[in-house]
């Protein structure tokens, strides 16, 4: 049985291909620069090596093509035909309040994804064009919807509720809603496991931190309050969105330079950021190397992003009360360790310790980390995120009848002796590039 999983973001798709009944991956990719030209898809098959070509795609229909015809191919491909994929997975970022777990999709639910559009502009209109590309080759399995903002609907109304007109809430929905709920929910049940604690008694602060980025405060394993907004671009300083602003900025902004609100929303979330900060990188990687080579602004950047990070951790230490563990996590979070090393400087003073050198070591997907010292009163771990495995179960599960929500669900990745069989295998080439990495791995407490 196998299971496809789609994440559609504003200018990629990730996809895998995961043998329910192996317990394994069998492909894994990604398409990048969908939308803004020079596209093309990276694909990896257990085995094989990488293969990486270009191949224009105007839209996410064509990046969805594009992922069939690869998997299906007679020389890069993992199945003979799409009749051997049992069911399908999709990212959705916007689910807004009516959704408090992942749903098969049917047309009410679409529906209600048409309509969060302009709430989430860079990612709902991907979402759906990704979930009607795959309906059209795919109409006779379950196409299920996992939503981001599902995992932060424990929050309370103390948290989600924004000081305006009681009557935006009532007719508009105007809330906070909250994002990157898979990756949070995945990170949040694996924090438990290596704290060896029940998940609904651990308390956490998790940082996802990549192009898009945002904390979360985790209170007796659910979702408490978190930093992105009604839209995601609340919160952190993002690749190309702004963050926490003053809400009269673009006001200001409209009246100096006749700029429309769809100018100004555009420009807040496309234009902003780090991209906005340097003039011309979004990429942390591109920021270190312009910083180490003297660039002011890019150095800026990073201090600014760092000092954003660190002001709602220590917000979360207040509401929590009490944080088991500190976890960082997706793209820059797991291997951005100059990043991590300017968030976490000067964390001791709240509890939270954190040992350069075991910093330096952690550049990993394939293993959880701890890069906290033994003094430290708060441990600090780097979990790589793993938001497709999440999407395969839920999807599994609603095709079987057996999910729910997932104060009522226990995920396979719960169990201490859980072993991704992938993720185990590239630990090996890890441990030979980078041999000082097994001290720093974190296993499970009994």
């Amino acid at each position: 049985m196998n299971i496809l999983t789609l994440n559609c973001g504003s200018s990629s798709a990730k996809y895998q291909v995961y043998c329910w009944d192996k317990k394994d991956i069998l492909a894994v990719g990604i398409v990048e620069k969908v939308t803004i030209g020079g596209s093309f898809i990276t694909h990896i098959v257990k085995g094989r090596e990488e293969v990486v070509f270009n191949h224009d795609c105007p839209t996410h229909t064509d990046a969805i093509e594009l992922i069939i015809k690869t998997i299906t191919s007679k020389d890069l491909g993992v199945i003979s035909d799409m009749s051997e994929i049992s069911a399908v997975g999709h990212r959705v970022v916007h689910g807004g309040d009516k959704f408090t777990k992942s749903v098969i999709v049917d047309n009410e639910a679409m529906e209600a994804f048409t309509a969060m559009q302009d709430m989430s502009p860079l990612h709902n209109p991907a979402n759906i064009m990704g979930i009607e590309a795959a309906k059209k080759v795919l109409p006779d399995v379950p196409h299920c919807a996992i939503m981001d903002t599902a995992w932060h609907q424990t929050m309370p109304a103390k948290s989600f509720m924004y000081a305006v007109p009681n009557e935006w809430y009532e007719k508009y929905g105007v809330r906070r809603y909250g994002f990157h709920g898979t990756s949070f929910l995945y990170t949040a049940k694996r924090a438990a496991v290596l704290l060896g604690q029940d998940p609904f008694k651990t308390n956490l602060i998790i940082c996802h931190i990549g192009n898009g980025a945002s904390v979360n405060a985790v209170k007796d394993g659910c979702s408490f309050d978190t930093s992105m907004g009604i839209t995601p671009l609340e919160g952190l300083v993002m690749g190309t969105r702004s963050g926490d602003i003053d809400p009269a900025l673009p006001f200001y902004i409209m009246r100096k330079t006749g700029m429309s609100a769809a100018e100004v929303e555009s420009a807040l979330n496309k234009k902003s950021g780090h991209i906005g900060l340097t003039g011309k990188f979004a990429d942390r990687r591109d920021i270190q190397a312009a910083a180490v080579s003297g660039d002011q602004q890019a150095l800026l950047a990073q201090h600014i992003e760092a000092h954003r990070v660190k002001k709602y951790i220590g917000a979360y230490q207040a509401v929590l009360g009490r944080v088991d563990a500190l976890v960082l996590t997706a793209g820059v979070g797991e291997f951005a360790w100059f990043m991590r090393e300017k968030i976490l400087d000067g964390l001791d003073g709240i509890g939270m310790k954190f040992d350069p050198v075991k910093n330096k070591i952690s550049m990993t997907r394939n293993a959880e980390t701890l890069i906290s010292t033994p003094d430290s009163k708060i441990p600090i771990f780097v979990i790589p995120t793993d938001e497709e495995f999440v999407m395969t179960e839920d999807a599994y599960a609603l095709m079987k009848g057996a999910y729910d929500t997932h104060t009522k669900f226990t995920y396979s990745f719960q169990s201490k002796d859980y072993v991704n069989k992938g993720r185990a295998e590239g630990l090996i080439n890890d441990l030979e590039k980078n041999p000082e990495l097994k001290s720093i791995i974190a296993l499970p407490k009994c």
